[in-house]
């Protein structure tokens, strides 16, 4: 079982994210945009992050980017879950240190796959 913080500003993709997660058996913590995202995952430290791109204020991206730079959460595995699909927004979050990029509609299987492949790293 692995502690998931879910880092979505879309309550109702936050809630269906929230449902595969637990049906998986993790638990399921939440966060509605990147500087929640931050507080969250320095306070409780989650095994791995579920992050969208597209958020008001602070993008996935930036948020990745200062996980990554912070030492109490840099070894935070980040999946990016967003609607962007564009080759070059792939290229992008990859380049962030993602572990995966996940487009939306999600794929449950395929976010299953990247989740486990994610903490076996």
């Amino acid at each position: 079982m692995a502690r998931v913080l879910i880092v979505e500003d879309s309550e109702a993709q936050r809630y269906n994210l929230q449902k595969l997660v637990q049906g998986w058996g993790h638990e399921a913590m939440v966060a509605e945009d990147g500087p929640s995202a931050l507080r969250v995952a320095r306070e409780s430290s989650p095994d791995i992050i579920l992050m969208d791109v597209v958020m008001p204020g602070m993008s996935g991206f930036q948020t990745a980017r200062q996980l990554s730079r912070d030492e109490a959460t840099q070894h935070i595995p980040v999946i990016f879950v967003t609607s962007r699909d564009a080759e070059t927004d792939r290229f992008w979050g990859m380049r962030q240190g993602a572990s995966a990029y996940i487009t939306k509609p999600v794929n449950p299987e395929h976010l299953s796959n990247a989740i486990s492949e994610a903490m076996a790293a």
